[in-house]
């Protein structure tokens, strides 16, 4: 239980139908982190045992400040001073969330963790598999793809097959303290001005300036800081005059901003590290699938191809524009989330 709507709805459907429901609140920001967007810190929690009072479940904290510092602030810090995007609730999700609160839920002696994701989880011919939830404007699967089988067999996901719209009429008529409570915004820990100036605590030299580069190596002009800075971005360069540029890679060894037209954006290549399989029964070398490069995106169709010496890449049919080195590529076959890894830095593939 976040505190927010979404959690605090899932809570509600479950003693609805008739289960024993306890709630359970990470302690994530607080006095190592302040929290930036109203998402779990101090708040949260007190909005969190509200509902659990009015629902008469019981309520437990967890504090995994720390954890969550170690394993998900620092890497994501590390991750854009090596010129990657990282997406950092992928990972709190795997490590925290679906790692650590499953054993907890094992402690209680729950059997199974319910979570307010707009995911589905769906029996199949071989056990349970995730699917997107019925509502794409509020899908989540993208940020699960990481998972474990073992996890997703005992997690449960009751929005999946709602609206956001229908979750929040149904908080209404409940009348549950947070029925109106806005939606957090972007990534927790980040402050208002920015997750640059957070990234430099962690790794200073991502504040670096340096120089602005085409394709070719000409100098164009200075960048502020690679922390600044994504593939695809066009605003904010600098440059002025001239036609449209856009990032085509951060360079962290050189310090250097690459820039180049639009044309230069799209790649049908794409190396993956650390693959995260879901359909163990799916492992053929070469597979047609859908794939997601972006949570804001569609996915588009292609094939992932496995080679002997384990590297995996995928071949689009048609070249996406803004691959960003650290984003996730999630593997979909119409609505099951197969699998996914991270995108590489292997910018030379077209």
């Amino acid at each position: 239980m976040s505190g927010g709507v979404d959690s605090s709805v899932t809570a509600a459907l479950l003693k609805e139908c008739g289960l024993d429901v306890v709630g359970i609140t990470m302690r994530l920001l607080g006095g190592l982190l302040p929290s930036a967007s109203g998402c779990c810190g101090g708040p949260d929690m007190r909005d969190a045992k509200r509902v659990a009072d009015f629902l008469k479940i019981p309520h437990h904290v967890l504090d995994f400040e720390q954890e969550f510092e170690d394993e998900v602030v620092r890497p994501f810090a590390a991750a854009y001073a090596m010129g990657e995007t990282p997406s950092p609730c992928i990972e709190c999700n795997r490590s925290l969330k679906f790692r650590h609160l499953l054993q907890t839920a094992s402690d209680l002696g729950a059997a199974a963790l319910a979570t307010g994701h707009y995911a589905r989880r769906l029996m199949g011919a071989h056990g349970p598999e995730l699917h997107m939830g019925v509502d794409p404007a509020r899908d989540q699967s993208y940020f699960l793809f990481a998972l474990v089988p073992e996890s997703l067999d005992r997690l449960r996901f009751p929005l999946g097959g709602s609206a956001k719209d229908e979750v929040r009429a149904y908080a209404a008529r409940l009348g549950l303290p947070v029925a109106s409570k806005p939606d957090s915004q972007d990534i927790c820990f980040v402050a208002e001005n920015g997750y640059a100036e957070m990234v430099g605590r962690y790794q200073p030299q991502s504040l670096t300036p340096g120089e602005i580069v085409d394709e070719a190596g000409r100098v164009l002009g200075q960048h502020k800081g690679l922390v600044h800075y994504t593939v695809g971005q066009r605003r904010g360069l600098g440059l002025g005059g001239g036609p449209p540029l856009y990032v085509l890679e951060l360079d962290a060894g050189s310090g250097r901003l690459v820039v180049g037209p639009k044309s230069s954006l799209g790649r049908r290549n794409i190396v993956l590290r650390d693959l995260y399989w879901l359909a163990p029964e799916r492992a053929e070398t070469s597979l047609g699938a859908d794939f997601r490069i972006r949570s804001t995106r569609l996915p588009v169709p292609g094939t992932l191809i496995r080679e002997a010496n384990k590297a995996v890449h995928v071949v689009l049919d048609e070249p996406e524009e803004g691959v960003a080195p650290g984003q996730a590529c999630v593997v979909y076959e119409g609505s099951r989330v197969l699998g996914g890894g991270w995108i590489a830095k292997d910018r030379n593939s077209p």
